[in-house]
């Protein structure tokens, strides 16, 4: 029976996962809708990452289940999780693009790998050259990485994603190291992307202007749980000290350290 398409496309169900003595998640549980962007926060540590690289298999859970269109990723073998890496993209903190190929190549390198008996030549040019010109960056196929800026390289690494058509992508700190001026446009690529591809989105980031900016809902991690759940409204109106805290940019107090430090 296919899954019913009124439940969550992605579903975090009584997660735990430590590594060693550190745990991470004690009984994480979360639900993400079909189109939605929900971004992810917490203080480092707090497992924002960890979150994503479970999801698609990268790092198991230790308990509990992880669920993707109604089916348990947790339980996968790799071959499946080969065909949850086809819908979910993820988009890595510093792009990652390989110095050695062309803007192109490296667009391109996803496509071949995973259709390299599907698609033609055409085919994969004519998908690249679509996805750089989503990202506002038509007809730079031939520059080399080293030529670009590092809000060009995040929208490459963008529009590699994009190459792909997946159903969801996990965004990685998507502006840090961005001036304001990049950070803006990379906030209105990640909700106009959403908007005109109907894609699912989860966005790990330590600035509140991009959470605010493209969220459908936040997520506070911390205390090796979710902290806080809801809309950007929300955020904005809590008076939970951890969580205001951390919107407010404020440090904590001395006789806090050793708690914080605990449980980040």
């Amino acid at each position: 029976m296919e899954p019913s398409s009124l439940e969550p496309l992605i579903r975090f169900e009584a997660v735990n996962k430590a590594f060693g003595s550190k745990v991470v998640y004690d009984g994480l549980s979360l639900d993400i809708s079909r189109g939605e962007t929900l971004t992810i926060l917490g203080a480092s540590g707090s497992g924002k990452s960890v979150m994503l690289k479970m999801l698609i298999g990268l790092l198991e859970a230790d308990s509990g289940r992880i669920l993707l269109g109604g089916h348990d990723v947790t339980r996968m073998e790799e071959r499946q999780l080969y065909e949850v890496r086809r819908r979910v993209a993820y988009l890595f903190q510093g792009a990652a693009l390989f110095d050695s190929l062309s803007v192109g190549e490296n667009v391109a390198y996803g496509l071949r790998e995973q259709n390299w008996d599907t698609m033609s030549d055409k085919e994969i040019r004519d998908r690249v050259a679509q996805s750089l010109l989503m990202v506002g960056l038509p007809g730079i196929e031939q520059m080399r990485p080293s030529d670009l800026s590092g809000g060009m390289k995040k929208r490459v690494g963008l529009a590699r994603t994009l190459a792909l058509q997946p159903e969801v992508i996990l965004y990685d700190e998507p502006t840090t190291g961005l001036d304001p001026i990049n950070t803006a446009r990379i906030n209105h690529l990640i909700v106009s992307i959403k908007r005109s591809l109907g894609l699912t989105s989860l966005v790990v980031t330590h600035d509140m202007g991009t959470a605010f900016a493209v969220s459908d809902r936040l997520v506070m991690l911390g205390k090796n749980r979710v902290l806080l759940e809801g809309t950007p409204e929300d955020f904005r109106r809590t008076q939970d000290p951890y969580v205001r805290d951390f919107i407010d940019g404020r440090a904590p107090e001395v006789e806090d350290v050793d708690v914080l430090l605990s449980t980040s």
